[in-house]
């Protein structure tokens, strides 16, 4: 009786459990903000406004993350 058991608890361990992608859940749209201040917000960033909110991101994208620019 109590091999049974061990049995059926290791073969338990073996089985793969169902995996759901859920994806991300917002609120908001990302250029509403987070109402927090820096360093959550760039200075001088206007909350809520599209345009602004993606001028900032390729200025990022070029001046900081662009690892093209570093390389010697």
């Amino acid at each position: 009786m109590l091999s049974a058991a061990v049995a059926a608890f290791a073969l338990a361990g073996c089985a793969e459990r169902e995996q759901t992608a859920s994806g991300i859940k917002s609120d908001a749209a990302p250029w509403q903000g987070t109402n927090k201040q820096p360093p959550f917000m760039a200075a001088g960033w206007k909350q809520g406004d599209k345009a602004d909110w993606e001028s900032k991101l390729k200025v990022r994208t070029v001046n900081g993350q662009n690892d093209y620019v570093k390389v010697p």
